[in-house]
């Protein structure tokens, strides 16, 4: 969703924003985070922008929800901004396109109320892609897929330096095969969609037990 210039959050991080990209747009107001953070809007706006444009029939079918709670859900999202109806679209039901290429939000934001919404809205985010990756993982897979599966974990102690090093070397290697997303001509014939996930932060807990001579399994 990459370059590197990066702000404090280490979820704008994850996202891969790049900041000099003209169709990244930086969520600010609570109301926009707020309405947002909704699995199933994440779902359809994910279905928009990989299989759209979509009525919310086409889009009902894939994220398994009524037509009608879809509809509603994609009128949300036009009014925030991240979709728009096709215009000249014939037929009753309007299909619904993808505005933005990407978002970006701070989880440290000066306003209370939108540090709260954002990372409220960083859970959801987060919470749904590490679902969505248990359930890739539990799907059977054909040979010289399996294999390549990856779950993997690491504990060290860094500065704050070095972690913005380590996030950045980190996002240049997800964002390496970035344009196949939103270009079908770059594809592969063989290649198949992969969700990566890479998630990093400060664990103070950690850091408490370690003074203290504690150990946990």
């Amino acid at each position: 969703m990459a370059g590197i210039q990066f702000d404090k959050s280490p979820f704008e991080r994850y996202l891969l924003i790049m900041e000099r990209d003209p169709s990244i747009r930086k969520i600010e107001d609570t109301q926009t985070l707020k309405a947002l953070a909704h699995p199933l809007r994440m779902d359809l706006l994910e279905a928009v922008t990989f299989s759209g444009p979509l009525t919310a029939t086409e889009a009902s079918e894939i994220v398994g929800e009524s037509p009608a709670n879809c509809s509603w859900h994609l009128r949300q999202l036009a009014k925030c901004g991240f979709l728009e109806e096709v215009p000249d679209a014939k037929g009753r039901q309007r299909p619904w396109r993808r505005i933005a290429g990407g978002m970006q939000w701070d989880d440290d934001a000066d306003d209370p109320e939108v540090e709260d919404a954002s990372r409220a809205l960083t859970e959801v985010f987060v919470n749904r892609e590490v679902r969505l990756i248990q359930q890739a993982m539990r799907r059977s897979h054909p040979p010289g897929w399996a294999e390549s599966l990856i779950a993997t974990q690491s504990i060290t102690w860094l500065t704050a330096d070095e972690f913005e090093a380590l996030s950045a070397d980190l996002t240049e290697v997800l964002m390496r095969y970035r344009s196949r997303a939103f270009d079908p001509s770059q594809r592969p014939p063989d290649s198949r969609p992969i969700r990566l996930l890479a998630l990093g932060a400060p664990d103070d807990g950690l850091q408490s037990s370690a003074r203290t001579g504690e150990h946990h399994a």
